[in-house]
């Protein structure tokens, strides 16, 4: 019913404890695919480890260094479960979570729903963000600030709907923003929301999570291509003035002058002061060693 896939590079060293949730799962009705985006540790044979003692059923396939979310692409093209959902490197399972996937997907007949939204949790069971509103069941993506969802969440899809859509590939970059397939799903299905913790997190000072503005400086065009699909998918001024904002600081790092990127030019200029300010306090940060 369920694949869980791990994305990984050089971290054979938080693979144990991802691994070991997965022993302890009180329905073993799930596929682990582990796909190691080019790493130089003992990743490789730790998990053929693990494969030999056959606990659990698992698929390891290593490809070069290609970025996440181009391995996400390559992760949806492989599964072939009715579910599948992303369980990164540096988090783990709690011990009903393929439980829970499961009743609650057996619950859902409609052909809209995309998927499932659980919770995160920290080590210390406190919940990551916010919890959903209780009287909400259904909702997009999109749709969360609206509401005051905020932090990261467990996202389960359904195979056959997110195949569908695929991160871009942009030479020489690796696109950095994991919600951009969510808000294209958007636009033609629901999530169920479901008030329970299905994961624990932890951010690492290597992950993605907390490199967010190195990883702009190394993909400036990647931040401009997440931003322009924010701006044509945009809903309501506000979400359009924001991602416009967001636009023109990356332009200054790709060296794109804001002003040849086709857009109105009335916003360009009414935006330009506020987003040449935070690339100037971005830059200065970066000076003082805040990252």
């Amino acid at each position: 019913m369920l694949t869980v896939y791990t994305p990984t590079y050089n971290r054979a060293y938080r693979l144990p404890d991802l691994y070991q949730s997965l022993l302890r799962q009180t329905n073993q009705n799930f596929r682990w695919l582990v796909l190691d985006d080019g790493s130089t540790d003992n990743t490789r044979e730790l998990v053929q480890s693990w494969i030999d003692d056959n606990k659990i059923d698992i698929t390891y396939y290593f490809h070069e260094n290609k970025g996440k979310q181009e391995t996400v692409n390559r992760a949806h093209t492989m599964i072939t479960t009715e579910l599948n959902t992303c369980l990164d490197s540096d988090d783990y399972f709690l011990n009903d979570a393929v439980e829970v996937i499961l009743n609650e997907w057996s619950k859902i007949d409609s052909k809209k729903i995309a998927g499932i939204v659980g919770l995160d949790i920290y080590s210390d069971k406190n919940i990551v963000g916010s919890k959903f509103p209780d009287n909400i069941e259904f909702l997009r993506f999109s749709d969360f600030k609206k509401y005051k969802i905020y932090g990261d969440k467990k996202f389960i899809f359904k195979t056959d709907i997110i195949r569908n859509y695929k991160y871009p590939t942009i030479k020489k970059e690796k696109f950095p923003a994991p919600g951009y397939i969510y808000r294209l799903i958007d636009q033609n299905y629901l999530l169920k929301l479901i008030n329970e913790p299905l994961c624990v997190v932890e951010y690492l000072e290597d992950g993605i999570s907390k490199n967010k503005f190195n990883q702009l400086r190394k993909n400036p065009n990647s931040f401009i291509f997440y931003r322009r699909e924010r701006i044509r998918l945009a809903n309501n001024k506000t979400d359009l003035l924001k991602n416009y904002f967001h636009l023109i600081y990356s332009c200054f790092y790709a060296k794109v002058n804001p002003f040849n990127i086709n857009a109105p030019s009335l916003i360009i200029l009414a935006v330009f002061p506020f987003s040449l300010a935070y690339f100037v306090y971005l830059e200065l940060s970066k000076k003082k060693g805040v990252k």
